[in-house]
């Protein structure tokens, strides 16, 4: 995302390694988008710590306390010497009336980011790490360009990594089912990508898993 933010140099702030930028479930109203360094944002799922994603420069976090009114979904930690503008309802309405085109690509942003934060979280309450690996590539489905969806085939840009990522397992764990799927004949792994044989099959594998917990 190229902006110029350059006039918002008075908003900038400066986290430390492994310092709590803010914890799961506390009151704020600021959000931050960050100039250099990583951000880990991690959640409690039953009473598992889950990494739900790691964001890097021009990422924006925390912008549902401005949106929502409510408490913090994740906690977010500085993973390197962290360097963010931050800001509240106050001077992010500034920066929306003096920025028009700024602000097209912030609220562009922020429904994106949403929606990946949900569907996560429909992915992590999956109690079956099958079907949490399964519902990882029908989220891909649901969200990379330029799919042929011509035929039930998908061939996904992804890897064992990227996988792993998503569903909040370790690459080990991810890196076995998906041998299980291959064995299966349900997957092809390839270095650079990932083909599914039958999406419309892993529907209904995460349909089931997600029906029998009433989801």
């Amino acid at each position: 995302m190229a902006m110029d933010l350059a006039a918002f140099g008075r908003f900038s702030r400066t986290f430390h390694k492994g310092e709590i930028i803010f914890s799961e479930f506390e009151l704020g109203d600021t959000f931050y988008l960050i100039q250099t360094g990583r951000v880990q944002l991690v959640k409690l799922v039953g009473e598992i710590e889950r990494t739900l994603d790691i964001l890097h420069p021009s990422e924006m976090f925390g912008e549902m306390a401005i949106l929502e009114n409510s408490p913090r979904s994740a906690t977010a930690v500085a993973l390197d010497e962290v360097k963010v503008l931050e800001f509240n309802s106050q001077n992010f309405e500034i920066l929306l009336m003096g920025n028009p085109q700024i602000a097209l690509k912030l609220l562009k942003m922020f429904c994106k980011r949403i929606y990946d934060s949900k569907r996560r979280f429909m992915i992590l309450t999956l109690p079956d790490p099958q079907a949490k690996i399964a519902d990882v590539f029908l989220m891909l489905d649901e969200t990379q360009p330029d799919i042929d969806k011509s035929s039930e085939r998908r061939e996904f840009k992804t890897t064992v990594e990227g996988v792993a990522h998503w569903a909040g397992m370790s690459v080990n764990e991810v890196r076995e089912i998906l041998g299980h799927f291959a064995n299966q004949r349900r997957v092809e792994i390839y270095p650079d990508r990932i083909s599914v044989k039958n999406i419309n099959d892993f529907s209904r594998f995460v349909s089931s898993k997600r029906n029998s917990r009433g989801m």
